[in-house]
C-alpha cells in the first residue's frame, strides 16, 4: 500500500498557540465528553472537575489537541444550548487559564450549535468540531467572525436523530462530494481556508461495511486538499469487525487510525492518548519526519566490547544512559 502524501492548498495551519505544518505532522486529537451518557466512558468526565483533570492529563500524555463536548451525536432529546454552553465553555476556560501544556494545546468545542460555539471561541477555543457539516449556517459565520478553524464533519441526519439503515451507492463518492459540498458553503460563509479541516464520520450514519470502505479509501478525503481527521477510536465498526466490547478495542482502534494516517490523515481523534502518541511518533519517524529521541544502540565502541549476554545490573552498557539527540520532542 502506498504511503499518500497529500497535497495542501495551506498546509500551514497557525492556532493560537501552534503553528503547524500539515505535509510532515500528524496531530493526536484528545477526547473529554462532559456528557452523562456518552459512548466510550459511560460519563466518566461529566463532572467540570473531571474533565478539566482529564483534559489536562491527556495533554502532559502528549496530546496536541483537546476536543470538549457537552452533547453527544447519538439520538436524543436535544440539548438546549444554554445547558450545552454551561458544560463545554467553562473546561475550556480554566484549561486557557491554567498552567502545563493543556493551556496552550490546541482547544475544540465539540458542537453544532451557533451559540456555544461562540461562547467556546470566546474562552479560547481555538476550533469548531462541528459533526453535522454545518446544520446550522449560522455557526459559520460565528467562526468566521472569531478567527476560529472548522472541522467539517459528513453526516446525514438532522443533529440527533436517527437514521435507521443508511444507504450509499458509493459512500466513499457520495461522503468527497458531500464534503465538498460543505467546504464551499463554509467558504461563503466567511471560513477561510487556511482555517477549514474535514472529517468523513466514520459510524456517522454509516455501518461498519461504510466505515471501513471509507478508512480503505481514506486517501479520497486527505486528497481535498484540506488536512483530513480520522475519528475512529473505539467506534462500533472496530468492534463489530473484531467481534469486541468498546473496552477492548485499543489494537483495533491503533490499527484503524495508523492505517488513515499512512492514506493522507493529518488528526487522529483518540480516547486512549498515551498509545496514540506513541503510535503516531513512530508513524512520523518511519516517514522520515522526526528525529528518534536518542541515539545508543550499536553507535559506539561500548557496543563492540560489550558482553552481548550482559544485563541489567552487571555494570554492562544496558546502565548507560542513553544519548539524548532531541532536547525536546516536538509535540
Amino acid at each position: 500500500m502506498p504511503v499518500v502524501q497529500p497535497e495542501f492548498a495551506h498546509p500551514v495551519h497557525r492556532f493560537a498557540h501552534h503553528t503547524v505544518d500539515f505535509r510532515s505532522r500528524i496531530l493526536v486529537m484528545a477526547v473529554v465528553n462532559r456528557t452523562p451518557d456518552s459512548f466510550y466512558d459511560d460519563g466518566a468526565t461529566f463532572t467540570l472537575d473531571a474533565a478539566v483533570a482529564a483534559a489536562r492529563q491527556a495533554a502532559a500524555d502528549g496530546a496536541d489537541w483537546v476536543d470538549v463536548g457537552g452533547a453527544p451525536f447519538s439520538p436524543g432529546p436535544e440539548i438546549p444550548a444554554d445547558e450545552e454552553t454551561q458544560r463545554v465553555v467553562p473546561v475550556i476556560a480554566a484549561l486557557r487559564s491554567g498552567e502545563g501544556p493543556a493551556a496552550t494545546a490546541i482547544l475544540s468545542a465539540d458542537t453544532f450549535q451557533p451559540l456555544v460555539a461562540e461562547r467556546a471561541i470566546a474562552a479560547g477555543a481555538d476550533v469548531i468540531n462541528d459533526t453535522t457539516g454545518l446544520h446550522h449556517p449560522d455557526l459559520g459565520r460565528v467562526v468566521a467572525a472569531g478567527g476560529a478553524h472548522l472541522v467539517i464533519t459528513h453526516s446525514l441526519a438532522t443533529p440527533r436523530t436517527p437514521v435507521p439503515s443508511p444507504h450509499y451507492a458509493d459512500v466513499v463518492a457520495e461522503v468527497r462530494e458531500h464534503l465538498l459540498r460543505r467546504i464551499d458553503l463554509a467558504l461563503s460563509l466567511g471560513v477561510p481556508a487556511e482555517k477549514i479541516v474535514v472529517d468523513p464520520g466514520h459510524d456517522l450514519n454509516k455501518n461498519t461495511l461504510h466505515s471501513l470502505e471509507i478508512t480503505r479509501r481514506f486517501d479520497a478525503f486527505a486528497t481535498l486538499g484540506f488536512p483530513a481527521l480520522a475519528a475512529v477510536s473505539n467506534k462500533d465498526f472496530i468492534g463489530e469487525t473484531l467481534g469486541q466490547h468498546k473496552s477492548a478495542r485499543l489494537a483495533g482502534s491503533l490499527a484503524a487510525a495508523q492505517f488513515c494516517a499512512l492514506r493522507g490523515a493529518r488528526v487522529l481523534r483518540m480516547h486512549q492518548v498515551r498509545p496514540a502518541v506513541s503510535t503516531v511518533r513512530m508513524t512520523e519517524a518511519l516517514l522520515g519526519w522526526r528525529e528518534p529521541v536518542t541515539l545508543e544502540h550499536n553507535m559506539h565502541a561500548l557496543n563492540r566490547d560489550a558482553d552481548r549476554s550482559a544485563g541489567p545490573g552487571d555494570g554492562s552498557r544496558w546502565e548507560t544512559a542513553p544519548t539524548p539527540i532531541i532536547e525536546r520532542a516536538d509535540r
